[in-house]
This record gives structure tokens, C-alpha cells and sequence, in this order.
């Protein structure tokens, strides 16, 4: 069956500009499997952001609107010192659809 995705961004405070790194990563157990790591680094067995964009937190579901909603549930759960999402994720291709 078909579903849909959406995929946020969480990325450094900052980010293209300025912006600090190594702060700890904490992603819930229960999405850890939705969260794609890209600019991180492991440093005496702990994740800390090392890059501007940090990490993707993904959700698949039945709509977009519910993969929208699920993803941004999901960002809620990882934490990490200057993280930052954009809240329109999405938007444009709900609008396209109607």
C-alpha cells in the first residue's frame, strides 16, 4: 500500500552561519530507529553534534498530514544543547494536494 513520508531536519542554532558544536545528542529509545545522524560525532562513547545539519527524524505513515504530525512528535523527543527545526515541513506539498 502506498504511505507517506516526511523527514525533519533538526540543525544546529545558527546553522549556515555560525554556529557551535558538542553538545550531547539524546534520542528516546522509542525513535531511535526513525533518526538519521549526519553531522555528529561519538566522543568517549557519547553522540554530540559536530555539524550543521545534525540529524533527519522520519515518520511514514497512512497520509502526509499524519507523517507530518508524527515527525514533529518524534523531533520532540531528541534534545540537544543549540538544536533548531524549521515548523513548516511539509507545508507546501499539503497545500499542493488540495
Amino acid at each position: 500500500a502506498d504511505k507517506n513520508a516526511c523527514c525533519v531536519i533538526m540543525a544546529s542554532e545558527g546553522y549556515p552561519q555560525k554556529y557551535e558544536s558538542g553538545y550531547e545528542i539524546k534520542i528516546a529509545d522509542d525513535v531511535k530507529d526513525c533518526v538519521y545522524v549526519a553531522g555528529a560525532k561519538l566522543e568517549d562513547g557519547i553522540l554530540k553534534n559536530a555539524g550543521g545539519r545534525v540529524l533527519g527524524v522520519t515518520a511514514v505513515e497512512e497520509s502526509l498530514e499524519k507523517a507530518i504530525d508524527a515527525a514533529y512528535k518524534k523531533v520532540e523527543k531528541v534534545t540537544f544543547g543549540n538544536a533548531f527545526c524549521r515548523k513548516d515541513i511539509g507545508q507546501k506539498a499539503l497545500q499542493a494536494l488540495k
